[in-house]
């Protein structure tokens, strides 16, 4: 079973040609060649490539470079604007695409909180017609999510990192699993799913980070390890850890089996995204 990383980021030096927006925890620039030799020296297959809203907005050129470039390395995923009422049209473009995988949503203040807005729903019924899961990036905003999920049934939703407010630089929050029982209501619905990105910044011990185990059992049990995906987001987390760290802490944990470990790090991703790397 391939080793897959559900979500890492590549970006160059800001200039002009491609000005940041803003800037994002993590070095000056991250290339194609700098995120394979990463994923080379611990053996992770492939990833994911979320193009940076951060700095990108909704410019997804730069991603989809990386990933033309390198399609038996990485599939790719677009931020949309659901305040947009020409989104359908973005959402069927994207989806005719090789090698993209799935669209994003940023629960940023301008996105409605009310889970009837006509915009979310319109991607959310978008994606569903080309058969493109959801990530959404909704802390402070489960239960909308909740409730959304029940208006679209068929959509495939993915919790990016956890759900849960994550740090771009230590120390990790006091309390880093407080809005767990906000998470764990969501199981019970077949469409959600949570990627497990990001987890070991919420840690408040050194590398195997064992204190993060407890939450993430629950999360386990909860939703079944079918719909849960593992992944760095590298390299937001950059300043907490090291890329061996983030892929090593699921390897030497005794909380998991060979078995798990073959679901949580590439198997469920690759039925839920419907993609996997080239084999090497």
């Amino acid at each position: 079973m391939p080793t897959i990383d559900a979500q890492v980021h590549c970006y160059e030096r800001n200039h002009p040609g491609r000005p940041w927006t803003a800037v994002l925890a993590g070095p000056p620039e991250v290339t194609a060649e700098d995120m394979i030799k990463a994923m080379d020296a611990v053996g992770v297959d492939g990833a994911l490539l979320v193009s940076v809203y951060t700095m990108y907005r909704w410019d997804e050129s730069y991603a989809v470079g990386v990933q033309k470039a390198h399609p038996g390395r990485f599939g790719v995923i677009k931020p949309v604007n659901a305040n947009d009422p020409k989104v359908e049209g973005t959402i069927a473009d994207w989806a005719a695409m090789d090698g993209t995988v799935a669209i994003r949503i940023m629960f940023t203040p301008e996105i409605s909180t009310d889970a009837a807005d006509p915009g979310i729903n319109r991607v959310l019924a978008a994606a569903a017609r080309h058969d493109l899961p959801v990530n959404l990036m909704a802390r402070g905003r489960l239960p909308q999510v909740g409730e959304l999920a029940k208006r679209n049934p068929n959509t495939t939703l993915v919790i990016d990192h956890l759900g849960l407010e994550q740090p771009m630089a230590p120390p990790p929050p006091k309390e880093p699993w407080h809005e767990l029982p906000l998470l764990l209501d969501l199981a019970k619905h077949p469409n959600v799913v949570v990627k497990i990105t990001g987890a070991c910044t919420l840690s408040h011990e050194k590398f195997p980070y064992r204190d993060i185990w407890d939450p993430l059992g629950r999360i386990f049990d909860a939703f079944t390890l079918d719909r849960c995906m593992w992944g760095t987001d590298w390299t937001r987390a950059v300043a907490l850890l090291t890329y061996k760290e983030g892929v090593d802490a699921f390897r030497v944990t005794d909380r998991l089996s060979d078995s798990d470990r073959e679901i949580l790090m590439g198997g469920s991703l690759q039925k839920i995204y419907g993609w996997s790397p080239a084999k090497k």
